[in-house]
């Protein structure tokens, strides 16, 4: 497997991401369909679907947070992040271009906004990905987890965070997509939340899995990195 083959599975995992997602909030603000479960569904299917598709290939972070954290905890290479994160905003830019493109600037093409506080955000955001990453670390980078269902279980949190965390903060956990569809839409308001926060819980979750997972003889290491 190539360096080449790894960013490209991050780029179309991180767009598939990006443009479900964020097509999901645009098409209910355009139709009232999809309703707050909707899209939390969307998104929850979205991240389990590429886990299967292309966590084999690159470990199918498709979020900076998850990247950051993995690497900052010895699993991944902390000289592939740079790469990985050019990957995943190319994906997520590609795909908010392409939700305007499509429906025009509804809904800031969903760019996450605090339904309350910034600070609410902020710390909302930080639980939201910590218990992200934290799962991500136990399903997806353990050997004694079960493999068949690393999907479900990621794409489980998320839809879990989503459905609480959405309403509050937006439940982005993910800085690459927040920011695509806020600099196309031109909405800067309260990005320095996501591009903040997700970061701080990701690192907090990766490490709280190393503290509890055991030592090298009960936990191995083989599939590091394989995570959304």
């Amino acid at each position: 497997m190539t360096h080449l083959n790894r960013l490209a599975a991050e780029a179309i995992g991180t767009f598939a991401l990006v443009f479900a997602g964020t097509s999901a909030i645009v098409a209910d603000v355009e139709t009232g369909a999809l309703g707050h479960v909707g899209v939390a569904l969307t998104f929850a299917f979205a991240v389990m679907v590429m886990v299967y598709a292309i966590g084999h290939i690159s470990g199918c972070h498709i979020n900076p947070a998850v990247t950051l954290g993995l690497a900052a905890t010895g699993r991944f290479s902390p000289r592939m992040v740079p790469f990985y994160w050019g990957a995943q905003l190319i994906g997520a830019f590609v795909a908010s271009l392409l939700v305007l493109a499509i429906h025009g600037d509804i809904a800031d093409l969903g760019t996450n906004q605090p339904a309350g506080s910034d600070l609410q955000s902020f710390w909302l955001e930080i639980i939201l990905t910590f218990l992200l990453v934290f799962v991500i670390c136990g399903v997806a980078t353990d050997d004694r987890a079960p493999v068949a269902a690393t999907g479900l279980a990621i794409g489980g949190t998320l839809l879990l965070d989503a459905l609480f965390g959405g309403p509050i903060s937006g439940a982005s956990m993910n800085p690459a997509r927040s920011l695509a569809p806020a600099v196309v839409s031109g909405t800067w308001g309260s990005l320095w939340v996501y591009l903040t926060a997700p970061f701080i819980g990701g690192v907090l979750g990766a490490a709280a899995y190393a503290a509890i997972r055991g030592a090298p003889d009960t936990a191995t290491s083989t599939r590091e990195g394989e995570s959304v």
